[in-house]
């Protein structure tokens, strides 16, 4: 009987399999399959490159052989961060930043039993098998380590005058990825665009949801209320107290009059040093010769006055 063409497929196990088809008249019920595996080379795979987990979690950082010829294999687990790799598993031991918080399940999976936010960075699974051709394989793991938000700290002003501009505020910087921020006022969230909410159409915001900022360019009473802050990420959320915002109104007859006050008291000072001015309450005594007091006569001193005020003279019986 004639022999169809031969066809070659890969097998299930990555080997190479040589499919035998005969007759056609045998073909539906025989059929000859025989595989080639031929194991030369280390192989390694994971169920997950890019895992992530909640902070004081369990992870898992999968690393399995497909394929390996050598019995007895080196592993080694490295962190890769900007300073460079580091040893986490070295010479079947757990080191570095992961020393009591992680184990080795077999034949090459490492499990963190908890995580920290500082285990986020890029782990590196190396296997060397001598025995086999192709000795060497590494699979790299981003994990991702997530952090939920502190409580922010939220700024609300106390009291705004009103059409006047107003600017609230709310930070936080523990969480990880980074927070996004709601706003709420009288327990109830501000969106994003005032247009879009019927409670909300006529005030005049901004709100930065990236920067956690609320700003208002001219509030009006019906803005008066309690406002607090929520910071949120994928790990979760925390808010801040509510605080109470008032809007008064300017009380501009009141301004005025206190200005007239002002005046009319600055008025009356300056017409008060005026006229003290004018009454001589400022002015210098002069000395005059007729209240010039003669100096007492020193012993055996004759003085003669002149005709010009404060000028003297000595006779002529003055002997020194």
């Amino acid at each position: 009987q004639a022999i169809e063409p031969l066809a070659w497929r890969a097998c299930p196990e990555k080997g190479t399999c040589l499919l035998a088809q005969l007759s056609t008249m045998h073909r539906n019920n025989l059929h000859h399959q025989r595989c080639y595996v031929g194991v030369l080379a280390v192989v390694l795979r994971t169920n997950d490159n890019s895992p992530w987990t909640d902070e004081f979690d369990k992870i898992e950082l999968s690393c399995l052989i497909e394929s390996i010829s050598t019995s007895n294999p080196r592993i080694e687990w490295k962190k890769i961060t900007n300073e460079g790799p580091s040893y986490v598993y070295f010479e079947k031991k757990i080191s570095g930043d992961l020393e009591n918080r992680a184990v080795i399940r077999e034949p090459a999976t490492l499990l963190i039993t908890n995580a920290t936010r500082s285990d986020t960075a890029k782990y590196r699974c190396e296997v060397t098998a001598a025995d086999d051709q192709k000795s060497f394989d590494e699979i790299v793991i981003d994990l991702v380590v997530r952090v939920k938000p502190v409580v922010p700290k939220c700024s609300v002003p106390k009291s705004v005058p009103f059409g006047k501009s107003a600017e609230l505020s709310c930070v936080e910087e523990e969480g990880f990825p980074k927070s996004h921020y709601q706003w709420f006022k009288n327990r109830e969230e501000i969106p994003d665009d005032p247009k879009t909410s019927l409670k909300f159409f006529n005030s005049s915001y901004t709100l930065n949801s990236e920067t956690g900022t609320l700003k208002f360019v001219a509030v009006r009473k019906e803005d008066a209320g309690a406002y607090y802050c929520r910071a949120k990420n994928d790990a979760g959320y925390a808010e801040c107290p509510p605080q109470q915002m008032e809007i008064y109104d300017i009380d501009v007859v009141g301004i005025v009059l206190g200005v007239l006050v002002v005046v009319v008291v600055l008025l009356c000072i300056t017409a008060g040093i005026c006229c003290a001015y004018k009454r001589g309450f400022f002015s210098s005594q002069k000395q005059t010769g007729n209240n010039y007091k003669v100096p007492a006569k020193g012993d055996g001193v004759d003085y003669v006055r002149t005709e010009d005020e404060g000028d003297f003279r000595h006779k002529s019986s003055f002997v020194i």
